[in-house]
């Protein structure tokens, strides 16, 4: 996502929890120097993420674009989930998505506007292929809190979309869903995810970021509130 956003010129703040994460992301990205910068946060705690928007503007003096990608799921339904998973994927799915917003709208306020885009998921509005109720409820509740932030501040120029990635090609992703599965099988979990898409094969992480870019980018200036799908036709199938 970074590695994207910084080709079409944009200086970047990359945050995560993981110290080891973040120094992936800039060796990844060491073709763009200085214009990336990271820090440490934990996305469920509101001091911290306001914390986090200071970083941002006393780096870069401004803050343009955010983009809310901070998720996980846990299998089950509502007699199988415990409580605390429950508690977790609301905190990790939906009030990070809360607080990103809470704190990063102020600041583009100042500076005459931007646009957010929240990574939310298929799930949010289809069955998945198992049972993952907090998931696909936090998901929804997603896609729902982007199109009233939308329409609330969309008189003073803050665009608010959702992308909705379906199952892409994502390794660390798949080892977790294949433990879930197929017994970690992970030629088995890819063998039924792919006959599941339309189009034959599974996107990556460069289709969510360049759906992002663009929802982020002037080009999308007369788009807010909806949601980018991105698929492979595997939602219009309705099955």
């Amino acid at each position: 996502m970074a590695y994207r956003f910084m080709e079409e010129g944009a200086s970047i703040l990359a945050v995560d929890k993981s110290q080891d994460t973040l120094t992936e992301t800039l060796e990844i990205c060491t073709p763009f120097g200085e214009k990336i910068k990271t820090h440490i946060c934990d996305a469920t705690n509101g001091e911290a993420v306001s914390d986090m928007m200071d970083v941002c503007l006393e780096r870069f003096g401004r803050l343009d674009i955010l983009v809310n990608n901070v998720g996980g799921s846990k299998r089950g339904g509502p007699v199988e989930l415990t409580e605390e998973d429950w508690d977790s994927q609301i905190d990790h799915n939906l009030k990070t998505v809360f607080l990103g917003c809470k704190f990063a709208i102020p600041h583009m306020e100042k500076t005459g506007g931007g646009a957010i885009v929240n990574i939310a998921s298929t799930s949010g509005i289809r069955w998945s292929g198992s049972a993952q109720v907090a998931y696909a409820a936090t998901k929804a509740g997603v896609i729902q809190m982007s199109r009233v932030i939308a329409v609330e501040y969309a008189s003073r120029k803050i665009r608010v979309n959702s992308i909705l990635p379906g199952q892409l090609h994502t390794p660390m992703v798949e080892a977790r869903l294949a433990d879930q599965r197929t017994g970690g099988d992970v030629d088995k979990l890819l063998e039924q995810r792919q006959s599941r898409i339309p189009l034959g094969f599974m996107g990556d992480g460069r289709d969510t970021a360049n759906a992002a870019v663009f929802l982020a980018s002037d080009e999308a200036r007369f788009v807010t509130g909806t949601e980018l799908v991105v698929d492979g036709g595997m939602t219009a199938r309705c099955d």
